[in-house]
């Protein structure tokens, strides 16, 4: 059974044979965060405690089974909100002594990553391409369980990216599809920036992007003049996707492996995708299903399963680590 409550989804899981779903219960708060434009810390944690005894109870109903019948609970302790963390990691640690079962802790990023693995088998070496709303990374795995980041953003998350641009134009929290949708109807004839295109690393930087974006809306609303939302969709996804495919294609270049997989909430982008049919030709492209794209338990048990085979338990002291992160690779 996985527990994760790293930002503002409540979801327990339970993982039969090491692959097999039986159950995947995900209390979303989006309704409750959209009137402040984004996750408020202390709401989520709130929210958590509300319902976190009740999705374990149904992840256990809908999977068909006892506690007796579970090896392990596993549980997300970083990176995301800290109070949000602690929730689900306090329900995690009281359900294991509870029942006697071995803790294990994952990394909330690796259960994205490994959230392909209900597509089809990975191949290693793999890389990664991992995209939401707070991280955007490159992440070369060479074996399972073993993750390092070969380049990340210095600023901005591209999901982070898309959520501040949709509150400047109106649009409801979480933006990201709408700004999707939009963009497919409009043009991109707004000249705005691709940073670090041209240099000769990994890294990302969007918070240029987001500016420039900001300012031409800015400008045109003092001016009294009207932009059309599906061109200003369309030129920011352009800009967005550019950085991505550019960054993606350099370090698929720069290491040889076999599969890419693209994780992470903005997975489930449209744009991308076909970005990535169209030029990821001599790799095999491995995207999550759309429902193990966002925050779920699912993904944390996939996950879990590398790490129980290697024995990776916790004790019951194990604490949330909300700035997590994979090893770095120095260049």
């Amino acid at each position: 059974m996985a527990v994760e409550s790293s930002c503002d989804e409540t979801s327990v899981a339970v993982l039969k044979n090491d692959k097999e779903l039986l159950s995947n219960i995900i209390a979303s708060q989006v309704e409750s965060h959209k009137r402040f434009g984004g996750v408020v810390p202390e709401v989520a944690s709130r929210h958590h405690v509300e319902v976190i005894t009740l999705c374990i109870e149904d992840a256990l109903l809908e999977a068909g089974i006892e506690a007796s019948q579970l090896d392990a609970v596993a549980v997300t302790y970083g990176p995301g909100l800290v109070g949000a963390l602690l929730v689900g990691m306090a329900a995690a640690k009281a359900f294991a002594w509870a029942n006697q079962l071995p803790l294990v802790p994952v990394n909330h990023m690796a259960g994205h990553l490994m959230a392909a693995r209900q597509v089809q088998k990975l191949e290693y070496p793999l890389l990664a391409l991992l995209v939401s709303g707070g991280h955007t990374e490159l992440v070369y795995v060479s074996e399972p369980g073993n993750y390092k980041i070969v380049g990340e953003t210095r600023d901005d998350a591209v999901g982070e990216a898309y959520d501040k641009v949709g509150r400047v134009m109106g649009l409801t929290y979480p933006a990201g599809r709408e700004i999707d949708e939009l963009a497919h109807k409009g043009r991109d004839v707004y000249d705005f920036p691709r940073a670090m295109m041209k240099e000769d690393n990994l890294e990302f930087s969007f918070s240029g992007l987001k500016s420039a974006f900001i300012n031409l809306s800015h400008n045109a609303q003092q001016k009294g003049k009207k932009l059309v939302k599906e061109d200003l969709c369309a030129s920011f996804q352009a800009a967005v996707l550019d950085i991505l495919m550019s960054k993606t294609k350099k370090a698929l270049k720069s290491y040889a492996v076999k599969t890419l997989v693209v994780a992470g909430g903005v997975a489930a982008n449209r744009g991308l995708r076909e970005r990535l049919a169209e030029e990821i030709t001599e790799t095999t492209v491995v995207i999550p299903p759309l429902r193990l794209c966002g925050d779920n338990a699912g993904m944390i048990a996939l996950a879990a399963a590398i790490e129980y085979e290697k024995k990776h338990f916790a004790s019951l002291d194990l604490n949330a680590k909300p700035s997590l992160a994979f090893e770095t690779v120095e260049e």
